[in-house]
């Protein structure tokens, strides 16, 4: 597909410089997982909250939904074909847009959620092809082919990334031998940088930013290192291997599966990698040049549940033993844990909601690193695997179900 014109592009550029955008992603802001919300339930009756509605024909896939202040954005597989949807907070279709193929192996459906600054919405596919889209009605600005335009390799299960945006750049891990990740106009496609990285495939993750006095820094996975780089330059500043397999024995779904975005709090990154080094509290230097290991913790194994940070403790599930667990941040010692199986973890209002892959939408309260389990439900429709992460949005929990998304009324009355 042709870019932009150079007049469009100028006048996005231009109408896009006047102050810093307002950014609407993956997991609320800057990807921590925590809604800040208030006067949400404390307790669910019996059945659940009011169901206010649900929409059954979004297509298959994995992907939740991204708000802004008067719509939200979610993608779908149809017929093979990626479709990306757009309705307002009632849950009525605005427009729909067929981007291209999806991802039909393993676990078929869309996996890329929306990112979106102003009038300009990005989204991928599982094929790793990415789009510019005009959020007001859905006509394709520009789109870039993994394969075709980067050389790129993907992951055993399909290309997972959710788009990073700072200022006039877009950051995609393309995964090739040449270009690792790069960095993109985000108004014409256009190619800023590129990183080699190590040259491995991506590893279903979506990246952090972190900004620093001194420089901003991308924080994402290839398959088997933990990479900081330089967004101003691409420069790779620093890297954490992922140990637990020998170079000789990492074939593709052996080692490589990295999906929960990284946390950043007060000079230290924290990350989860269940099929990798597990939990992993690393200390980041004034500069960002450094990084030093401060512990590790092996039974911290989540591999795509998200995870929260409160206060001193994080919370994240388990895999090998299904269970939801608070880890001391500081130490990164267990303080807890609940039998209620793997799943995706949020944060709102002083509480913490869990879905469970087997289909319990659950409410916890927290506190000084102890869990205990207040209210859950099932969730009934829909299809397919349970692994969408839930999102709430002006009191309403949004949970998707494969084809179906549906809204509970979580306000207190």
């Amino acid at each position: 597909m042709k870019n932009v014109s150079i007049l469009f592009a100028l006048i996005l550029l231009l109408t896009s410089s006047s102050g810093k955008n307002k950014i609407y992603e993956w997991r609320g802001n800057d990807r921590e997982g925590i809604y800040y919300e208030s006067d949400l339930l404390k307790k669910w009756p019996a059945e659940g909250p009011k169901e206010l509605w649900a929409i059954g024909n979004i297509g298959n896939g994995f992907v939740s939904p991204v708000f802004t202040d008067e719509n939200f954005y979610i993608t779908g597989e149809i017929d093979s074909m990626e479709i990306l949807f757009s309705f307002n907070l009632k849950g009525e279709k605005q427009w729909q847009t067929t981007l291209g193929k999806e991802w039909m192996k393993s676990y078929p459906g869309s996996r890329s959620a929306p990112t979106i600054v102003d009038d300009l919405l990005y989204v991928g596919t599982g094929l790793g092809n990415l789009f510019c889209v005009n959020r007001t009605d859905g006509k394709i600005i520009w789109s870039k082919d993994l394969v075709t335009d980067f050389n790129g390799a993907l992951p055993l299960h399909g290309h997972s990334e959710s788009a990073l945006i700072q200022a006039e750049k877009i950051f995609w891990t393309t995964g090739g031998k040449n270009n690792n990740v790069v960095a993109l106009n985000r108004f014409t496609g256009r190619l800023i940088w590129s990183n080699k990285g190590f040259g491995e495939r991506s590893a279903y993750n979506s990246p952090k930013l972190i900004e620093l006095p001194s420089r901003k820094i991308l924080i994402t996975f290839s398959a088997y290192h933990l990479m900081g780089l330089d967004i101003a330059t691409g420069n790779l500043l620093w890297a954490h291997e992922q140990d637990n397999y020998s170079p000789e024995k990492r074939l593709p779904g052996y080692g490589d599966t990295h999906c929960n975005t990284v946390l950043y709090d007060n000079g230290s990154i924290y990350y989860v990698a269940g099929d990798g080094n597990c939990g992993v509290k690393l200390k980041l230097s004034d500069d960002g040049m450094k990084i030093t290991e401060v512990w590790r913790n092996r039974d911290f194994d989540s591999f795509m549940g998200g995870i929260v940070k409160i206060g001193d403790w994080l919370y994240g599930c388990g895999t090998v033993t299904p269970d939801l667990r608070a880890i001391n941040a500081s130490t990164g010692k267990l303080t807890d844990s609940l039998r209620v199986g793997s799943g995706a973890i949020i944060a709102a209002d002083n509480m913490l909601y869990y879905y469970t892959q087997k289909g319990d939408m659950m409410l916890l309260s927290y506190s000084q690193g102890k869990i205990e389990k207040v209210s859950s439900y099932r969730i009934k429709e829909g299809n397919m695997q349970h692994f969408s992460h839930p999102v709430i949005h002006e009191g309403v929990l949004y949970q998707r179900h494969g084809n179906t998304l549906m809204a509970f009324d979580i306000r207190k009355k």
